[in-house]
């Protein structure tokens, strides 16, 4: 089984947030795979829905915590069969990178992971949200909680079809 976690905040106010493009990604592979509606389990506090693509069971996970609470989801799950997909500011909008078995790279999310899971060894789908030029550090939050712009959301949709191809 591979469980796939979209890391972001819950809320329409957080929809189309740079720090959402893990939960946007999960969402877009949800609907051109034909995954049943997300439904809430109090016990992983996430929406999860789930389907079984050429043999494999796939758990897909949208946290309903926000984004340093992430660790909620996880609990009791196997690290091996993780790939948890979030935003990461240190990479240019439209790139990605998959990794395994790395630091969080001062992803406050993925720190939560690793301290619950007491492992870094899971897969990471890493999308880049950063603008030509990066902000000032004291602006990095305000930046991550701000919305695409539409010629981005164009952008992030060719890196999603990447990531589904990549998750298949």
């Amino acid at each position: 089984m591979k469980i796939i976690i979209g890391l972001g905040n819950p809320g329409k106010e957080y929809h189309q947030t740079r720090h959402n493009a893990g939960r946007m990604a999960a969402q877009y592979f949800a609907r051109k795979n034909d995954f049943p509606e997300f439904e809430f389990s109090k016990k992983y506090q996430s929406l999860i829905a789930d389907k079984k693509i050429k043999d494999e069971k796939f758990l897909l996970l949208l946290p309903e915590t926000f984004m340093n609470h992430s660790s909620k989801a996880v609990k009791g799950l196997p690290p091996k069969n993780l790939t948890i997909i979030h935003d990461d500011i240190d990479l240019p909008l439209g790139k990605l990178k998959i990794s395994f078995g790395r630091g969080s790279g001062g992803h406050k999310g993925v720190e939560s992971i690793i301290r619950t899971l007491k492992t870094k060894d899971f897969w990471r789908i890493r999308i880049g949200v950063a603008p030509k030029k990066k902000p000032p550090q004291k602006e990095i939050p305000k930046f991550l909680l701000s919305d695409f712009k539409p010629s981005e959301l164009k952008e992030l949709q060719k890196i999603f079809k990447k990531i589904e191809v990549a998750l298949i």
